[in-house]
């Protein structure tokens, strides 16, 4: 009798067990997180304090080395910056993750995206940010030249900073979206291959996440807008080919990198629609994505706490599928 309550007993614990790994194996992937049904209504949710957000300015933890101010590129008197952050410990060479900030081309800073570097760094990721020219400095394609030229040179000085530049992402939001498209999809056009330290060395990278970026620089709405306008230097009526080649959506061929999209649907600034005609253009060329088109979100969405987590859970994923740290 003994033996058998034992063996009841054990099957007990077993079963509550494997119930408990299963739940938990449920928990893993987050649904998306509730959204709003308009902007009104989330900013008076933002207002009464509904909508947690983001510390931007993290301390950075004592395990996690950052080299800052690195110049990767000089024009004229002009010197362009970058900052890496990476484990003290790395001693091998690990993925990089190379953040590009967004402010519609004419404003922004290379410590905007604080939380997610350290966040990957602490993972064993060398994370990266870059500086670049801005449309009141220098139209495009300047600041399009400007983040290849900072691939090039991290993959240049690749030993330094422990990276592997066989696993090499780009990652930006809203500008800094379209300029991680940018290299992204036109690492084989020699345009925009000019005044870095090695121009020969490749830009291409092995993986793309945009968050709300602007894929097609020629629709009705986007040709409206005053940054899109100094961005490029001229008005759509005078230069429409100069927006046909500034656009992420022309150069999209099957050989390009996988692609990870996150946009929201009441995003005023660029519509979500710019990501519904990236992900039928990347699903026509053959090109891997995954589109997480957030309902009830807005520009900046990643700002807000539960979406930030959502959106780095997925990046996580992505990056353990596509460019995964070697154990």
């Amino acid at each position: 009798m003994k033996i058998q309550k034992n063996f009841v007993l054990s099957l007990i614990v077993l079963l509550l067990f494997l119930c408990c790994n299963f739940a938990n194996s449920q928990e893993k992937a987050p649904k998306p997180p509730h959204g709003y049904p308009n902007l009104t209504l989330l900013k008076i949710a933002g207002a009464i304090g509904l909508v947690k957000l983001m510390d931007v300015k993290p301390e950075i933890p004592a395990d996690i080395r950052a080299c800052k101010d690195i110049v990767y590129k000089e024009i004229g008197e002009r010197k362009l910056r970058l900052d890496i952050y990476q484990q003290k410990k790395l001693q091998k060479a690990a993925p990089v993750l190379i953040f590009i900030h967004g402010g519609g081309w004419k404003k922004g800073d290379k410590a905007d995206y604080l939380v997610y570097l350290l966040d990957f760094a602490g993972r064993g990721y060398v994370t990266a940010t870059i500086s670049y020219r801005f449309s009141q400095e220098a139209k495009f394609p300047a600041a399009v030249e400007d983040v290849k030229c900072a691939v090039r040179w991290l993959r240049t000085h690749a030993a330094e900073y422990h990276i592997d530049t066989n696993k090499m992402a780009v990652i930006g939001g809203s500008a800094g979206g379209h300029l991680a498209m940018m290299i992204g999809y036109s690492a084989d056009v020699k345009e925009f291959d000019k005044d870095c330290e090695v121009d020969s060395v490749s830009s291409r990278v092995q993986a793309v996440v945009n968050l709300y970026g602007p894929t097609d620089l020629t629709t009705e709405f986007a040709i409206k807008q005053k940054s899109l306008l100094e961005f490029i230097g001229q008005p759509y009526d005078s230069a429409a080919e100069i927006y046909r080649r500034a656009s992420p959506l022309t150069y999209i061929t099957s050989d390009d990198p996988p692609t990870l999209i996150f946009h929201g649907t009441i995003d005023d600034t660029v519509p979500v629609g710019q990501s519904d005609i990236l992900k039928a253009a990347l699903d026509k060329a053959g090109v891997a994505n995954e589109y997480h088109r957030l309902k009830g979100w807005p520009h900046t969405m990643d700002l807000a706490v539960s979406v930030n987590n959502y959106c780095r859970y997925y990046m996580n994923a992505f990056f353990e599928k596509y460019i995964p740290i070697e154990k």
